[in-house]
């Protein structure tokens, strides 16, 4: 057999979880071709095609999908020789794999920079996804730690709450409903709404929210960006559910308007979360503690 290097194994697992060879190259940052030579490579040291055309994707072979479940499981157990090797060095340096979902994006950068100078020798790697895609990463342990909405119920995993997440309705200023008080849920019925694609967190607790009131959700558009959902309400496109903390400025300046309805806001909590066993390196257990202790407090004052 020819020696293979874990870079190929990593292009692998990208490739694997887009079922893209393009996507995987924007995910990695090096070009398409370097992608397909490093999967060219691994082929060649197991003597067997890993993957297979799919129309414009790709789908795993037989002996690809065997290779997925091995592979992952040798990443963690590498992960978890890092923590080991970490407990010698301490929190003199360090790198962790953070996973957030979409909406967290309006705070987390401010709460690294707040943790990158207590601890500057700390290096984290970033990835922004919908919920969906960060359970994955979740499961898959490709992310040391994860900050999302709502704590997973289909993994065991250990999850704190460190932060209020309230959701509410929004409109654009010159919307009717905005000049009304005391609304009932009901009257939402007859409104279309901007919502966020499947398998994000904030359309899963829409659709939650609304089931519970026993109201049908009128869709208008489905987005998957927070940023373009709030260009199109201001247009006057339809109503939308957001969370509180992508709002602030547009709420503060007047383009967005917060509908007064029975029952909201809809206060969530954001959640630090991993794997139950997931050994945590120093810097995991110091940037988890960091978002416990302080993450609350200096979200409340950004956003």
């Amino acid at each position: 057999m020819k020696n293979y290097t874990l870079r190929q194994i990593q292009t692998f697992l990208e490739v694997a979880r887009e079922r893209s060879v393009s996507k995987a190259a924007e995910r990695l940052f090096i070009t398409q071709p370097a992608v397909s030579m490093q999967l060219r490579q691994l082929e060649e040291a197991f003597g067997v095609e890993l993957i297979e055309a799919s129309g414009r994707n790709i789908k795993l072979t037989d002996a690809g999908e065997s290779f997925l479940t091995h592979a992952i499981a040798a990443t963690a157990n590498l992960k978890n020789l890092e923590a080991v090797m970490a407990e010698h060095v301490g929190l003199q340096r360090g790198h962790i794999n953070l996973a957030v979902v979409s909406t967290a994006k309006y705070f987390i950068p401010m709460l690294l920079v707040r943790f990158g100078r207590v601890y500057p020798g700390v290096d984290i790697s970033l990835s922004i996804e919908n919920r969906e895609k960060v359970l994955s990463m979740l499961a898959r342990n490709e992310a040391d730690l994860v900050v999302m909405g709502r704590a997973p119920q289909s993994l065991e995993c250990e999850a704190t709450a460190f932060a209020t997440n309230p959701l509410a309705i929004v409109a654009a200023p010159d919307h009717p409903l905005t000049r009304r008080r005391h609304l009932p849920f009901s009257v939402l019925a007859e409104h279309a709404f901007v919502v966020r694609e499947n398998g994000s967190g904030t359309r899963s607790a829409m659709e939650r929210l609304f089931a519970q009131n026993e109201v049908a959700i009128k869709v208008a558009m489905e987005m998957p960006s927070n940023e373009t959902i709030k260009q199109a309400v201001m247009a006057g496109m339809g109503l939308s559910f957001l969370s509180l903390r992508t709002v602030r400025h547009e709420l503060a300046s007047g383009h967005l308007a917060l509908l007064d309805v029975s029952g909201m806001p809809l206060v969530g909590n954001w959640f630090v979360t991993h794997l139950q066993q997931k050994r945590l390196s120093p810097a995991a257990k110091a940037f988890k503690n960091f978002l416990i202790e302080q993450g609350g407090p200096l979200i409340d004052s950004w956003a």
